[in-house]
C-alpha cells in the first residue's frame, strides 16, 4: 500500500496539468451532486416551514387586497404592502359556525425616508389571540409584547434590546423569530397599539395609510382556525357569502399552488444537477482511458520489474480515489460556498419559500456527495484499464514500439 501511494503521489507530481484536470472533473461531479441535492432540500424545508408558520387553516381580506400588494407577496417575498378593511368582519367571522379562532393582522409598510430605521413589512398582531406569530419566537418573553416592543424576523440582523425606529416611534427590540425561509425573516412584528402609535406619527408626517378610516377599527387580515369536525372549504365559502368586501381563501389553496412551483423548480434543478454529473462522469471516464493508453508502456515495465497486476490494479485504484476524493471535497465545498452564504438572493429569484436543512442533513448530503463522486472516478478508472491489465506483457510493450 506505501509502494502504490508513493508511485502515485510522483506521478502526480510529474503530470500536475493533468492531474489539475482530473481533480476538477471530479470536483464537477460533486459540485452538481452536493448543489442539487441542498437546493432541493431547502425548497422542501421551506414549503414545510411557510405551512407550519400560517398557523391557519383559512385566511382572510378585504377583496381590494391587490391594490396595494398581495398577501403572497408580503409572506413569500418579504415586499413592503397594506391593505385594510373593517375590524367589523373580524367579529362576524367570529361568530360563525365552525370558527374555532380567528386572529387579526395589521399590515403596514415602512417608509424609506429618515423617519423610520429600514423600509420593512411591520405586521401587527393582538397577542391575546394570535396563533401564528408567537409560537416562532426564540426568546421567552417573561411579560409578553408590550407597548413599544417589536419582534425582528431572523433576516435583520438588529441585536436584542436594540432600538429601531419606525415613524419616529422609537421600539425596542425584545425578540426575534425563528427562521423560515420566506419574506417573513425579513419583516418587524409588534402589537396592535404599538402600531397605532406608529400610525399616529405617520399621519404626522404626512403618510395617510388608512385614507379616514379609524384605526380602532381596521385591520388587514383575518387568521382563522376551523373547529374539528367542520370542513375547510365549507367555513371558506360561508365567509365569503355572508361577509361583505371579504375574500376568504384556504391555505391549503396557498400551499398547494406554492407545492406545484417547487415541483417544477426542484424537477429543474435535478435536470440540470443530473446532466452536469452525467457529462462530468463521461468525460471523466474518456479521460482515465486516455490516461491508461497512454501508461501502457509503464505497465508493461512494472510488469516486468516484478510488479503483479494486482500490485497495478492497487496503484490504479489509489491514484485515482486520491485524485476524485480530492476534487470531491473540493468541488462539495466549493458548492457549500456558493449556496449557503446566497440563499436569501436564492429565494429571493425563485419567489419560493427556501430554507437551508440543518447541520446533520447538510452533513450528511456533503459525505453522500463527495462519497459518490469518489466512487464515480474510481469506477471509471478500474473499468478503463481493466481490459487493458488483461493483455500479455510483450503485447503491452510491442503496441508502443
Amino acid at each position: 500500500m506505501k509502494f502504490a501511494w508513493t508511485l502515485a503521489i510522483k506521478n502526480f507530481k510529474r503530470r500536475p496539468g493533468r492531474t489539475a484536470a482530473m481533480i476538477l472533473l471530479a470536483g464537477l461531479l460533486s459540485f452538481s451532486v452536493f448543489g442539487g441535492s441542498l437546493a432541493v432540500f431547502s425548497l422542501r424545508r421551506g414549503l414545510k416551514s411557510y405551512q407550519s408558520r400560517l398557523g391557519a387553516d383559512v385566511v382572510a381580506v378585504p377583496n381590494q387586497a391587490t391594490s396595494h400588494g398581495t398577501l403572497e407577496s408580503i409572506l413569500l417575498q418579504g415586499i413592503p404592502g397594506y391593505f385594510y378593511m373593517d375590524a367589523a368582519c373580524l367579529e362576524k367571522i367570529r361568530g360563525m359556525d365552525g370558527v374555532k379562532a380567528a386572529t387579526p393582522q395589521f399590515f403596514l409598510a415602512s417608509a424609506k425616508a429618515g423617519c423610520c430605521s429600514a423600509p420593512v413589512q411591520i405586521i401587527g398582531f393582538d397577542p391575546e389571540t394570535d396563533f401564528s406569530i408567537q409560537p416562532w419566537i426564540c426568546e421567552k418573553l417573561a411579560d409578553g409584547v408590550g407597548d413599544g416592543d417589536v419582534i425582528v424576523g431572523s433576516g435583520l440582523s438588529t441585536p436584542i434590546g436594540r432600538t429601531l425606529r419606525f415613524y419616529e416611534t422609537e421600539c425596542r427590540v425584545a425578540a426575534r423569530l425563528e427562521q423560515t425561509g420566506t419574506g417573513l425573516d425579513n419583516a418587524v412584528y409588534a402589537n396592535m397599539n404599538t402600531i397605532k402609535m406608529m400610525l399616529g406619527n405617520a399621519e404626522k408626517l404626512g403618510f395617510q395609510y388608512l385614507n379616514g378610516m379609524d384605526a380602532d377599527r381596521t385591520v388587514s387580515a383575518v387568521m382563522i382556525k376551523v373547529k374539528d369536525g367542520y370542513g375547510v372549504g365549507n367555513v371558506t365559502d360561508d365567509i365569503n357569502i355572508h361577509v361583505r368586501k371579504v375574500k376568504a381563501t384556504p391555505t391549503r389553496d396557498m400551499i398547494f399552488s406554492l407545492a406545484d412551483g417547487l415541483q417544477g423548480a426542484s424537477r429543474i434543478v435535478i435536470i440540470l444537477a443530473a446532466a452536469v454529473w452525467i457529462l462530468a462522469a463521461g468525460i471523466l471516464a474518456a479521460a482515465f482511458v486516455l490516461l491508461a493508453h497512454e501508461r501502457k508502456q509503464e505497465f508493461a515495465a512494472l510488469l516486468i520489474l516484478g510488479a503483479s497486476r494486482k500490485i497495478l490494479s492497487r496503484l490504479i485504484l489509489t491514484e485515482s480515489m486520491i485524485l476524485s476524493l480530492t476534487g470531491a471535497v473540493g468541488g462539495a465545498v466549493l458548492a457549500g460556498l456558493v449556496i449557503m452564504p446566497f440563499s436569501g438572493l436564492i429565494r429571493n429569484q425563485l419567489d419560493l419559500p427556501y430554507l437551508m436543512p440543518g447541520m446533520n442533513i447538510t452533513a450528511a448530503l456533503f459525505a453522500g456527495a463527495a462519497f459518490l463522486s469518489a466512487l464515480t472516478g474510481a469506477g471509471a478508472s478500474i473499468l478503463s484499464v481493466r481490459r487493458i491489465l488483461k493483455d500479455e506483457t510483450g503485447l503491452l510493450l510491442r503496441e508502443e514500439m
